[in-house]
């Protein structure tokens, strides 16, 4: 139970990281570099965390359980997109995310 915590933690600080590059990179095109610098060094730092707990859950996780787990990003980033940048997501994306979800279930699905 540990080891889907971890993940999701893992997942959550890799989304933050991301949504951390995001903003950097709006400051570069705008002329707030110093602004898109402290938000390149916070994605770096969330990244860097998101990595050390990654080594940590593959030391009780095999490999091909755990990476299919991080599918979960993809719903994370889609929602974060959607509610932080007002990114358009169409139904086709849904669909998608959807398809990754039973994935998901299908490779940790342990019957018989």
């Amino acid at each position: 139970m540990i080891d889907y915590l971890l993940v999701l933690v893992v997942s959550l600080l890799t989304c933050a990281g991301q949504l951390c590059q995001k903003k950097a990179t709006e400051g570069w095109q705008s002329s707030a570099k110093r602004t898109a610098a402290s938000w390149l060094s916070l994605a770096l730092l969330l990244l860097g965390l998101a990595m050390l707990l990654w080594l940590r859950l593959l030391q009780s996780m095999p490999l091909s359980q755990a990476y299919p787990l991080l599918s979960v990003n993809f719903i994370f980033i889609t929602l974060a997109g959607q509610y932080f940048f007002h990114e358009p997501v169409t139904s086709r994306h849904w669909c998608g995310i959807a398809t990754i979800i039973l994935g998901i279930f299908l490779l940790n699905w342990h019957g018989k």
